[in-house]
């Protein structure tokens, strides 16, 4: 690890966490954005955290380092311990009044980050935020365009805009957060080591979902600029891309600690339906349909969707009914996992002969 970090607080730090980035020059385009930004290089800093990679993504991290000593650190975990792990240690280091993280296969536009901390001053906001953009090629011209947020979520917030933020948070990355939204209540519990900082979930995928919420939560104003600033890299290894057992089993755990931390912070009672369907949404219903198509070659299926569908049950019995699983689920999947809940046989047999028809359809038309 490297002290290069100045003494003088910064406005910013910008936490990169990487995993096997150094092939296609991923790496290198996400960092040079990050470099390129529209802000006094004394005002920000990069922490680019590599997770044990087995490639040589930390030797680039570390000529970057070199080249620029003061504005990027280089760290390394000795063991991967996933997103989550390397946000923690990146988090143990940051000096920022602000906070953001960046994906290594990602890039920003030049103006993002300034201007998202220029909105912020302005509007006396603790949480700030713009749209991204998919693409599947190194670039700055604009993709396919997704609005993070909306406007009926921003200014100063109340219990019924904080409905509206839990219920559809927008990406992590695509936000600065006061470093206080963050790290609230961590220096009294790990108040003896300042490198030691435990915000985030380790070893799991989805590390996000289990402690956004507290953190939008936390704050009091949130401005949103509808610009599509952050290039968001569709490519096959994306985690979103890539449904494993172990990808489905980290979606179910991040549920649960989504559930806990609700608890923890007391406000799953005040929240409950919102906080009901976000767990409907991320535990089983996404869970589900993904591991059920017949193209997903998951081991135990037949058991696996039952016992997902039990937990379910166990857990919010009457998540049918939450007024917000009716508007928003579609019909179709809403008629499949009545008749799971009803007779998980049933729908696994169902599910089969869907799969079958669909197959024939296809070869009928070919």
């Amino acid at each position: 690890m490297s002290e290069t970090v100045s003494q003088t607080m910064k406005k910013l730090s910008i936490i990169v966490p990487v995993y096997n980035m150094a092939a296609d020059g991923k790496l290198e385009y996400c960092i040079d954005s990050l470099l390129a930004q529209d802000m006094a290089p004394e005002e920000y800093e990069i922490i680019a955290v590599d997770d044990a990679s087995s490639d040589n993504s930390f030797e680039i991290l570390r000529e970057y380092e070199k080249k620029y000593p003061h504005r990027i650190t280089a760290l390394r975990s000795p063991v991967n311990h996933h997103q989550g792990g390397a946000k923690n240690i990146g988090l143990a280091y940051a000096e920022g009044s602000w906070i953001g993280f960046m994906d290594a296969d990602d890039w920003a536009a030049p103006r993002m980050y300034g201007s998202l901390l220029a909105a912020a001053e302005e509007a006396g906001a603790d949480m700030a935020g713009c749209d991204y953009h998919l693409t599947d090629h190194h670039g700055m011209d604009i993709g396919k365009v997704v609005h993070n947020n909306r406007e009926d979520q921003t200014g100063e917030l109340n219990t019924e805009k904080y409905r509206k933020l839990i219920l559809d948070p927008g990406s992590l990355v695509v936000k600065i957060y006061r470093r206080e939204l963050i790290l609230g209540d961590i220096k009294q519990e790990e108040g003896t080591n300042p490198r030691s900082v435990k915000v985030f979930p380790e070893d799991i995928f989805y590390e996000d979902n289990a402690v956004c919420k507290t953190w939008m939560l936390r704050a009091k104003r949130f401005v949103y600029l509808p610009e599509p600033w952050y290039y968001y890299y569709q490519h096959g290894g994306s985690t979103v891309h890539t449904i494993s057992k172990k990808n489905l089993e980290d979606r179910k755990a991040a549920g649960r600690l989504m559930l806990e931390e609700a608890k923890r912070q007391n406000y799953l009672e005040t929240y409950r339906p919102e906080m009901e369907f976000s767990f409907t949404v991320l535990f089983y219903i996404n869970t589900l349909f993904s591991a059920m198509p017949r193209s997903q070659k998951i081991a135990g299926r037949y058991g696996f969707a039952k016992q997902l569908a039990k937990e379910m049950r166990e857990t919010f019995p009457a998540f049918q009914e939450n007024a917000y699983y009716q508007a928003r689920i579609p019909a179709e999947e809403k008629k499949l996992i009545a008749m799971q809940m009803k007779s998980h046989l049933l729908f696994y047999v169902y599910y089969k002969l869907l799969w079958f028809y669909r197959d024939l359809r296809k070869k009928t038309r070919t």
